[in-house]
């Protein structure tokens, strides 16, 4: 069968769709990407077939005053070019696979007639029961609930994307869409690629949905000689280790917050791991005998369960890293389902829950370090909750997904 894989996004949405799109090649399968420019060379090193589009999510992302207005552009351009570029690459294929933020993804599987998987890396599926995950409050209280949280994201989504896509399917004939929000996931089998354990779920939701499990990439090619370096280091002494990274989250306080980190390890006799990301946090520093920065990939199963605790910016990925790999986590949310991470990574007993970056300071940061380090009821949920996401195989069970909806 061949299937197209679509979706924007950074490390923590691309690497699972690289899994994916290598699982199935093993599987028989026929299978392309259309990816940002940013992880060509993974799918070329694999020797699966790429596309890219001219709009690419970096430059997005790259932005640390992002407002809506920018979103609101960034959207219709890449809706624009969804419509041209993938109407004639879907009609060639026989299953189309799309993350949930590919706004167009529906709409072009209805025009080209063709069977649409929708992934989320979090319960983004409207619900009665459970708050949006890209909202920054994600716990119901008594005045927001989920039914008008969700009313208020669906209008949201509704202003950024459809006037755009009405316009679209009222050149291709098609009938325009009520409501965005409801429209996507009833034209679509939706694939939720999170732990079942590590997220929530909604049994009375309305929609053909199914979860796998997160997606683990561990098959990214790494220099050697870095990781032999880590190990090193690590090896080295018995000092506990802390790892932080931010990903591929930019912003104005980074700097500081490294130095902050590197400040408080160095007074209570910890050791520092700086994963640099790619806008090269901590790359000011000076290593150092408690110092050291991780400044190019490495996958994180080889990396975290070496450490101690992290801290980190609460990305879908890098939350199922650590709780695979049983450590302590604290979340320093930025945008989208971050807070929901956080949120969830607190309940669960994982960690102390989230650092509003509003608020953040020297003496709260050392005093939440502290804490992740030392507090032995994390320790105990963290090691317990890595060995049940360990036995998961969401890949497999992701593939098994889209093979059983192949054939139905």
């Amino acid at each position: 069968m061949k299937i197209l894989l679509v979706s924007r996004g950074s490390q923590g949405d691309i690497y699972p769709y690289l899994a994916l799109a290598k699982k199935l090649k093993t599987r028989g399968h026929d299978v392309s990407l259309n990816l940002p420019f940013a992880f060509e060379k993974y799918a070329k090193d694999a020797g699966i077939p790429y596309t890219v589009e001219s709009d690419d999510i970096v430059g997005m992302i790259s932005n640390e005053k992002l407002n809506f207005k920018d979103l609101l552009a960034w959207t219709s351009r890449v809706i624009q070019q969804q419509f041209e570029h993938l109407i004639p690459m879907v009609a060639e294929h026989d299953l189309f696979i799309a993350s949930n933020t590919e706004f167009a993804a529906p709409s072009i599987a209805e025009y080209t007639k063709k069977r649409l998987i929708r992934s989320a890396y979090a319960p983004l599926l409207p619900s009665k029961k459970i708050m949006p995950a890209v909202f920054p409050l994600v716990k119901p209280g008594f005045f927001i609930r989920p039914s008008l949280a969700w009313a208020l994201l669906n209008s949201g989504m509704n202003m950024m994307a459809k006037k755009q896509l009405n316009a679209r399917r009222e050149k291709l004939g098609m009938t325009l869409i009520k409501d965005q929000a409801v429209h996507a996931p009833f034209h679509a089998d939706n694939l939720l690629m999170y732990s079942p354990i590590l997220g929530e779920t909604d049994k009375d939701w309305p929609y053909r949905w199914g979860i796998s499990g997160y997606c683990f990439n561990d098959d990214l090619p790494f220099e050697e000689t870095l990781l032999e370096k880590f190990l090193a280091f690590i090896r080295k002494d018995d000092k506990p280790t802390l790892f932080f990274s931010l990903g591929s989250i930019n912003g104005p306080l980074h700097r500081r917050l490294a130095d902050w980190l590197l400040e408080t390890c160095q007074k209570h006799n910890y050791k520092l791991v700086v994963g640099c990301g790619w806008w090269k946090v901590g790359a000011h520093l000076d290593e150092s005998g408690d110092l050291f920065l991780l400044d190019s990939i490495i996958p994180h199963h080889l990396v975290l369960c070496h450490c101690s605790a992290i801290i980190h910016h609460g990305g879908s990925g890098t939350t199922h890293s650590a709780a695979r790999a049983g450590r302590p986590q604290m979340v320093i949310p930025h945008i989208i389902d971050q807070h929901y991470w956080a949120y969830r990574t607190k309940l669960l007993g994982l960690g102390p829950g989230a650092m509003n970056m509003k608020n953040i300071n020297k003496d709260k940061l050392e005093k939440y370090v502290l804490d992740l380090m030392n507090n032995p009821l994390y320790k105990k949920n963290a090691a317990e909750f890595g060995e049940r996401i360990r036995a998961e195989q969401g890949l497999d069970h992701a593939v098994d997904f889209i093979e059983k909806e192949l054939k139905t």
